[in-house]
């Protein structure tokens, strides 16, 4: 993802993240949240251990170093791996096999991961292991933190995850960094330059880093968990966040350029089914179109009973986004705190347990009803879209423009709208409910979540762009119904003018065909940067 796109999702993530100060995050295992996680993958904070978080790590190292002296047979530690459990390994040769296991699992495909998904990934582990379960020696998390606090990010492929025995190969390129041998990005002045790869081992001495030889344990603790894939879970989701309320203001501004009823959002109504999402987005349309001249005039002359269902159920449709987004956002708030490699280490009972906390199922879920709750907030807004450039539907000029025949006006951005919409309904296949066995059966389901992370990575884009063309299309909407009034003064409602102003500071209206490929990005740039919700919410309060 190039700078310039990451600084405006950086920018759109909202005001949660605002409270946050510029130090350091502490790290202690299980206080870690999704904003902190933006913060970090965004902003490049820096991270500490908390004093906790460090004697939880050294509890769990010295019962590890205890077995190892009594010989006590334990998973991954003195036996190889999966269908290798049964074997045992000899104690000289302990240290070999850590290394083995990333060599080998270090089998990657495909683009490297987002440098904001690396980040993400570092700051997961470090707070999964900092729980105290994993039997990590403190130096090697302090390599992991130090890493990402000078920004040293390896260079880890995107694909290769079946995301149960947690995400091994992307885990495994980035420990592959930590000992020297992988890859990672150089930098500029503190900031990562993708274009400049580098071996890390000559990197890491650089920083006067000096790469980890690891020893029992290590390796597998590190390699086993759901890190990439929640590491999307957790942006996406931060995202999705803010995007709903963009979605509203698209909206409010094309039921105004339609010149549809209010009626629809009347409290009242959404009293009798009070889902929280519905009530909200109900709420936000009445805030928004509050005191707009435009429904005033027609009011008393209008012909039509009902509007479309693409404006009478924005409540019911983007408040069923919302409760969504919400119950994914709850999923994630776990996943980031929670212990998910095997064998997880118990100090105080003394004890290994084997089990299956890396699998990623909950995650995978997770991720394909986001997609899904994403999908729908685009599919409404193309039907929107359509019925603005409709002139038999939107009683406004044919295609939004006033030269039809001579000018296509918005014809194609709909095309493209269209276009984005088919594809989320591919994206939103779920990957969650496919498994392929791996390791001689002995991994005989996978969750897939790594796929539906990355799929609804590519429909937050496409809904964050059909959203920046109904944005287009409703302010040129707006701009026509006002001029099929009399009153040269006609205003939308206080939210929805706010909206359309800043939108027309950027975008101006389109007399003659342009290039509306400029038009689309310098719209999306509005959508990413949150300015655009800034202005609404400066103009009838904070968006729900």
């Amino acid at each position: 993802m190039n700078s310039k796109f990451s600084s405006a999702l950086r920018n759109s993530l909202g005001p949660n993240l605002k409270h946050l100060s510029s130090g350091n995050i502490t790290i202690e295992g299980d206080t870690l949240t999704i904003p902190q996680v933006c913060e970090v993958a965004y902003g490049n904070r820096a991270v500490s251990l908390s004093i906790g978080a460090r004697k939880q790590i050294n509890a769990a190292r010295a019962l590890v170093e205890e077995w190892i002296e009594s010989g006590e047979t334990v998973y991954g530690v003195t036996t190889g791996f999966g269908e290798f459990a049964n074997v045992r390994i000899n104690k000289k040769d302990i240290e070999n096999l850590q290394e083995h296991l990333i060599l080998s699992h270090a089998a990657g495909a495909g683009d490297p991961l987002p440098t904001e998904i690396v980040r993400a990934m570092m700051v997961l582990r470090i707070n999964a292991v900092a729980k105290g379960y994993s039997g990590l020696r403190l130096e090697t998390v302090n390599l992991l933190k130090e890493m990402l606090n000078k920004n040293l990010l390896p260079v880890i492929p995107s694909q290769g995850s079946v995301g149960a025995s947690g995400d091994l190969v992307q885990l495994a390129h980035l420990v592959l960094a930590m000992m020297g041998k992988g890859r990672v990005y150089g930098s500029h002045k503190g900031r990562v330059v993708t274009t400049r790869i580098l071996n890390a081992g000559v990197a890491l001495r650089r920083y006067g880093l000096k790469p980890v030889r690891l020893t029992a344990k290590e390796g597998l603790a590190l390699i086993n968990g759901t890190q990439m894939m929640t590491a999307y879970a957790a942006l996406a989701v931060q995202h999705a966040r803010a995007l709903a309320g963009i979605a509203d203001i698209a909206a409010a501004m094309s039921v105004e350029a339609l010149r549809g009823s209010e009626t629809p959002f009347d409290e009242r109504i959404h009293k009798l089914r009070p889902y929280e999402g519905q009530k909200n987005v109900a709420s936000n349309l009445r805030r928004m179109m509050a005191g707009s001249d435009l429904r005033e005039s027609h009011r008393f002359d209008d012909p039509r009973v009902q509007d479309a269902y693409s404006m009478r159920c924005i409540p019911q449709v983007h408040g069923a986004s919302r409760d969504a987004i919400d119950y994914v956002y709850d999923k994630v708030s776990i996943e980031i705190n929670s212990a998910n490699d095997n064998p997880l280490i118990f100090p105080r009972d003394k004890v290994h347990l084997e089990g299956g906390n890396f699998h990623g199922q909950p995650m995978a879920l997770a991720m394909d009803f986001l997609a899904i709750a994403l999908s729908e907030l685009a599919n409404i807004s193309e039907r929107r879209i359509e019925r603005l450039v409709n002139g038999s539907l939107s009683g406004l000029p044919k295609f939004l423009t006033e030269k039809g025949g001579l000018n296509s006006g918005l014809m194609i951005a709909q095309y493209t709208a269209a276009s984005l919409v088919s594809e989320n309904k591919v994206l939103c296949h779920p990957a969650s409910v496919d498994s392929i066995p791996t390791s001689a059966n002995q991994e005989d389901h996978n969750s897939m979540g790594s796929v539906s992370a990355q799929k609804v990575w590519r429909v937050l884009r496409n809904v964050q762009a059909v959203l920046a063309i109904e944005l287009l299309c409703a302010s040129q909407g707006l701009d026509f119904a006002k001029s099929l009034n009399s009153i040269s003064t006609m205003k939308a409602g206080k939210g929805t003018e706010g909206a359309h102003r800043h939108v027309r500071k950027f975008v101006k209206h389109l007399d003659d065909d342009r290039i509306l490929y400029d038009d689309i990005q310098k719209s999306l740039a509005l959508v990413l940067d949150g300015s655009l919700t800034r202005k609404v919410e400066n103009a009838i309060g904070t968006l729900n």
